[in-house]
């Protein structure tokens, strides 16, 4: 069973806060939080990638794809889109496709934390709106965006290949059934001549 991450502002004194440092703290935790998926394949906790890191390498493929690949797309909506997309892990941690809950109740317990997150912020209602349209999944720069999250999953399964930390081949198949524009699915073939 999936257990609900604590809470991160619980080191904080009781005494009113301004929402930003709360925020901070908050998001924070996630670069604590180790991806479950490289856990659960046995890549060590000292080795494993944060979910803190692996949004910041999704914003920044974001970066150097968006202009040169997608120019018709908004490269901002992009990278702030990315910069986000995490955030419901805060409080629900890593839920992978494994773990015994539905797509639904994740997706609930995601848009709480990210509600309680951001809800302070001065454009709170956008960010919430950038994140729900990745959850979505159907504006041109979600797609990229969920696609980017996939290949960067990929990329980080190479390097650990690399490292000799195992066989991660099924994190190569569930990022080429993601993968639907032909040149991000061509790095995604460059990637996979690198292991024979």
């Amino acid at each position: 069973m999936h257990v609900k991450a604590s809470n991160p502002v619980d080191t904080l004194p009781a005494a009113e806060i301004h929402p930003l440092i709360q925020a901070y703290f908050e998001f924070n935790h996630l670069k604590q939080l180790y991806r479950q998926g490289w856990l659960r394949r046995g890549i060590p906790d000292q080795r494993c990638e944060s979910v803190a890191e692996h949004t910041f390498a999704v914003a920044v493929l974001g970066l150097l794809l968006c202009d040169s690949a997608f120019p018709k797309l908004n490269s901002q909506r992009v990278l702030r889109m990315a910069l986000l997309h995490d955030f419901g892990e805060i409080y629900t941690g890593d839920i992978i496709p494994s773990d015994p809950i539905s797509l639904e109740e994740k997706h609930q317990l995601e848009h709480e934390a990210i509600q309680q997150v951001l809800g302070e912020l001065p454009g709170a209602e956008d960010y919430l709106a950038l994140w729900g349209e990745f959850e979505s999944g159907e504006t041109p720069e979600a797609q990229l965006v969920r696609q980017l999250d996939r290949l960067e999953m990929a990329l980080q399964a190479s390097v650990y290949e690399h490292q000799g930390l195992g066989d991660l081949s099924e994190f190569y198949a569930t990022a080429r059934a993601a993968l639907s524009d032909p040149g991000l699915r061509q790095i995604l073939d460059e990637l996979e001549h690198l292991r024979t």
